[in-house]
């Protein structure tokens, strides 16, 4: 509301600006650089109202919290912040630090006391309360750990333990007593040449840390020297996880002696150099202050930039000799390191942004697609106004403002001045789909590899600000570092959407061949196959990170699920599944186990046959920009394979679904997914009550109710009782209700041979030691020759099989569709079967299985044994999900990390059925950095066009495919409503030791 309030305010400041220079020219001494800047505003003031519509003047909000932001950054040693409040809160502290040492009378006071806050304000000391709290949870709750499985309890940092607050605490004591020690003893005594004072060892030492851990840095990543060469040194070909971590086993040693270095001994080293430096005699000055006290705080803050400012110093100092600069030696190394770290983060923004622009510019010509007609002109404009395109760049670079290339084409202009989050709302918003599960899912692990990643450096230097992209099959992630201090890390992971439009297909094949010419390479290259042809490219490739993640395969049905022999299968098939979950039903209930309908049809089991198959299947293609709708006005016409019997389906009989099992949105799946909509309005089938026909007797059977009534229905008491002839027999009895089918006897008894006895006793053998305790062989015989157990389990499956209208076999491909799918076409059972929820969920879960069965026959052979059908059904049960893509449960599974989920979907489009099996497994997530400069200047010109040109239209050009700028997939990364990520995550701190 603070910042909402004072956007009206923005004009009247700059206004009210001009004038108060203007006055105060007026009215003092003769001031001459006062009296240019008055001349310059006066002339600035007639553009002012062009600057507010192209939109270079920023709005207040972002100037105070841009203003914050560099002074923290480049004028007290801190880090960009994830968040408005956290940017407050760590520039007030800081300010307070850097008045206190100003007022500190003490030069060792001084040296103690921005050596101990330094070290702490680095420190992520808003997770101290999270990981008290929890010690076994992760960091960043909200949206680290939904969906992704922990780190192990015994990894560094993720809590808050003695060994944390032990080395914490060893590492700020050992620094004060160094630091105090030194400057004691050595301070005063400081030559004025450095070659030969104490700080001299000191400074040769920080040289060769640097080239050290510059070079172990370098060799961890894919390229080298900028992304120009291929690294010989990182591991060749994406064969397997297990290939890779054997090959990488190398690059490990030498990245945990990089991580010793940087986080132990170079601290140590730069605090060394700086408590033995002369100015520290005068420190009672505002600059020199402000100096040390940054200098003392980026030691801990950022040790790389720290290393390489305080490099450039001594180089500097060491080129001097004995000479004094006059203007440099008067600032003291405080300010020197200040105005180096500001000099360096410059430089190399005009270097990201120059190398932007130029890819701009040629490929505006260079690609078929983006030559417009003036594109000719445009380019010879740039040329003859060389000049004024570099004093633009410069500009840009020095208010560390992004660079507006306008409508992305090569016109360019300086954006507003913002944080480096680039967006004013908080982090973690997006506009999420049933897709985004699959990246809240993959976050956890993805998070976990990239902490990793960052301790070893194989992700280059890391500033907040840095974007990545990871790619995995067809899925895109976008990942920004917000934040970063000693020893941990802070950022942000977007999910986009999978390939879908034919501009993300375009984008996505791009980011494929950039990443297989750095990671699928020859073992030998030459020079040309060692050059980075991509280079030109926004995306250079970094790394190859293990993530959990599911992989995703769909197989056509053709030739399985329109087969005659399957189809006449899955009748015993289906029989055999739900005689083992009658069964295994009555044992759970027997050890207390509450039958959870959430679970709905939905299978957990271990990783069956077909899940072999995953390792060479195919995925489909992706289809263009095609919203599957809803599929609930299906007539008899549209029908594709063959006639059907009339129906009344699940959907119009359905009441309202229970409190509190809200049913899903619709939409697709995987963008090219031929998954269409359940038949039921996209209920989750645990959502579903009891199914109860209405009564408008439409295309239903005449019925005479007054005729032998008690031939449809029976009440409790009119049951015969059942004589069982082993005491043990009870334990699998069924409930009263699942044995008043309003179903003529004739009919079960016609079927009676349908029913799989020697499959009944043999599962009946199964599961009987589970509920006899020590059984014995003759228990165990007494109750497979049960008669009345038989009985009522082949009476209850009879009527199920009835009852889903399957007693003469599955005739059709379209009919076992809408079985799976739980639109159960009307039969005279049906109201029987859907009164009991927990029958109807163990029938339609045992169709599903059934189907599982079907397709693994189908795909590896026959099952030939009753022992291996079991075992295969307890895999169902434990590993897999069998459902829908649209149900509740599917979801949770995800979440829940089940090994494995199968759907059966439908294409009307091609007219094909398909089986879709997704299965967690370790797979290489292949990692590159985007160049900011790009990304940031791209989220300018959209916030640009949408703010100030009001261009919305969906087809515009400067959303439209960019293979080398990646136009499309940045404008999705963007924070809604300006893009539509499907995912994102809230601020996620780890640590990074």
């Amino acid at each position: 509301m603070f910042m909402f309030g004072i956007t009206p305010l923005t004009r009247p400041l700059y206004i009210f600006i001009f004038i108060s220079v203007d006055l105060a020219d007026r009215f003092s001494g003769p001031v001459p650089e006062l009296h240019l800047a008055c001349q310059v505003l006066h002339v600035l003031f007639l553009f002012l109202p062009l600057l507010w519509a192209l939109g270079i003047l920023p709005p207040l909000d972002a100037l105070l919290l841009w203003g914050m932001e560099q002074a923290l950054v480049f004028g007290l040693g801190g880090s960009p912040m994830s968040s408005n409040l956290r940017l407050l809160l760590m520039f007030g502290a800081s300010t307070g630090v850097a008045v206190c040492n100003f007022f500190i009378p003490s030069t060792l006071g001084v040296v103690l006391f921005s050596i101990s806050t330094g070290f702490l304000l680095s420190l992520d000391l808003s997770q101290v309360g999270t990981l008290c709290r929890s010690p076994r949870a992760v960091p960043g709750d909200h949206g680290f750990r939904r969906g992704g499985s922990p780190p192990p309890p015994s990894s560094f940092g993720w809590n808050l333990g003695c060994r944390e607050l032990l080395l914490y605490l060893s590492l700020l004591l050992v620094a004060m007593v160094e630091a105090g020690l030194l400057h004691h003893f050595l301070g005063s005594a400081q030559s004025q040449s450095l070659v030969m004072g104490p700080q001299a060892p000191v400074s040769y030492l920080l040289l060769a840390l640097f080239c050290l851990c510059w070079a172990l840095r370098e060799i961890q990543g894919a390229y080298i020297f900028g992304g120009m060469f291929l690294n010989p040194l990182y591991p060749k070909g994406m064969s397997s996880v297990q290939t890779f971590k054997q090959r990488d086993r190398a690059l490990y040693t030498a990245a945990a002696i990089r991580r010793v270095l940087v986080y132990l001994v170079c601290p140590f080293a730069m605090i060394a150099f700086l408590s033995m430096d002369k100015s520290l005699q005068l420190l009672h000055t505002a600059s020199l202050s402000v100096g040390f006290t940054r200098a003392f705080r980026v030691v801990w803050q950022s040790s790389d930039d720290a290393l390489l400012q305080m490099v450039v110093v001594v180089l500097v100092q060491l080129a001097a000799g004995n000479n004094i600069l006059p203007g440099w030696d008067i600032l003291g190394t405080g300010v020197q390191l200040l105005l180096v770290g500001l000099l360096i983060d410059r430089l190399t923004q005009f270097l990201a942004k120059l190398k932007f622009t130029l890819t701009v510019l040629v490929t505006s010509w260079t690609e078929k697609k983006q030559r417009r007609q003036s594109a000719g002109t445009l380019l010879a404009l740039n040329a003859s106004l060389c000049p004024i395109v570099l004093a633009v760049v410069t500009l840009s670079a020095l208010l560390s403002a992004p660079l507006l290339p306008l409508f992305t084409l090569p016109i360019f202009l300086v954006g507003f001045p913002r944080p480096q989050r680039s967006w004013p709302g908080p982090v973690g918003t997006a506009c999420p789909c049933l897709d985004s599960i699959f990246y809240q899912q993959m976050s956890g692990s993805l998070a976990s590899a990239l902490r990793t990643a960052f301790a070893r450096g194989s992700l280059g230097s890391l500033a907040p600000g840095s974007h990545f992209l990871g790619r995995f099959q067809d899925r895109m992630v976008w990942i920004m570092i917000l934040e970063r201090g000693y020893g941990y890390c802070t950022i942000n992971i977007k999910g986009l959407e999978l390939q879908e439009t034919s501009c993300h297909t375009v984008e996505a094949r791009r980011v494929d061949e950039v990443f297989e010419a750095a990671f699928e390479r020859p073992e030998r290259l030459g020079f040309t196959q060692g050059f980075n042809l991509h280079w030109g490219n926004a995306l250079t490739p970094c790394a190859a990170l293990a993530v959990q993640v599911y992989s995703d395969a769909r197989n056509v049905l053709s030739g399985i699920i329109d087969s005659h022999d399957n189809l006449r299968k899955l009748q015993d098939d289906f029989l055999k599944a739900l005689v083992w979950l009658l069964l295994r039903y009555c044992v759970q209930k027997h050890k207390g186990f509450l039958w959870s309908s959430e679970e709905g049809s939905g299978v957990g089991g271990r990783k069956s046959q077909s899940s072999q198959l995953l390792q060479t299947t195919c995925n489909q293609p992706p289809e263009d920009s095609s919203s599957l709708t809803s599929f609930g006005d299906w007539s008899d016409e549209d029908d594709l394979f063959g006639p059907q019997p009339a129906r009344r389906t699940v959907a119009l009989v359905t009441a309202e679904a229970q409190v509190g099992h809200t049913a899903l949105q619709t939409g697709v799946s995987l963008p090219g997914s031929v998954e269409m909509d359940s038949l039921f309005e996209n209920m989750a089938l645990s959502a579903l009550q009891p199914l109860q026909p209405l009564g408008l007797g439409i295309g239903m059977p005449a019925v005479d109710k007054g005729r032998n009534p008690e031939v449809f229905r029976e009440s409790p008491g009119s049951l015969p009782h059942l004589n069982f002839s082993c005491p043990q027999s009870e334990v699998f009895n069924l409930p009263p209700g699942w044995r008043m089918a309003p179903l003529l006897p004739s009919r079960l008894l016609q079927l009676r041979s349908l029913f799989p006895e020697d499959w009944f006793r043999f599962t009946l053998g199964q599961f009987g030691p589970a509920v006899q305790g020590e059984a014995t062989e003759d228990m165990t015989k007494a109750l497979k020759e049960d008669e009345a157990l038989k009985e009522l389990h082949t009476q209850v499956a009879l009527s199920c099989l009835i009852s889903l209208g399957a007693e003469s076999a599955f005739t059709s491909p379209s009919y076992v569709y809408r079985l799976y799918c739980g639109d159960v076409p009307w039969t005279e059972g049906l109201n029987w079967l859907s009164s009991s929820k927990e029958l109807y969920q163990l029938a339609l879960r045992a169709f599903r299985f059934s189907f599982k069965l079907l397709f693994d026959q189908a795909s590896l052979g026959p099952i030939e044994s009753p022992e291996e059908l079991f075992s295969t059904l307890e895999e169902y049960e434990r590993d897999w999900y069998i459902g829908l893509v649209t149900e509740k449960g599917w979801h949770d599974s995800i979440l829940q990390e089940k090994p494995f989920l199968f759907s059966l979907g439908q294409d009307l489009a091609m007219g094909t059925y398909t089986g879709r099996v997704l299965s967690l497994q370790e797979q290489l997530v292949q990692v590159g950095r985007l160049n900011g400069e790009g990304v940031r200047g791209q989220w300018a010109n959209l916030s640009w066009e949408l703010l100030y040109a009001t261009n919305d239209d969906e087809e515009r050009y400067s959303i439209q495919a960019h293979p080398f700028m990646l136009r499309n997939l940045t404008v999705q990364a963007a924070d809604p409503p300006l893009g539509y990520p499907i995912y994102s995550s809230a601020p996620l701190h780890f640590p990074c030791l």
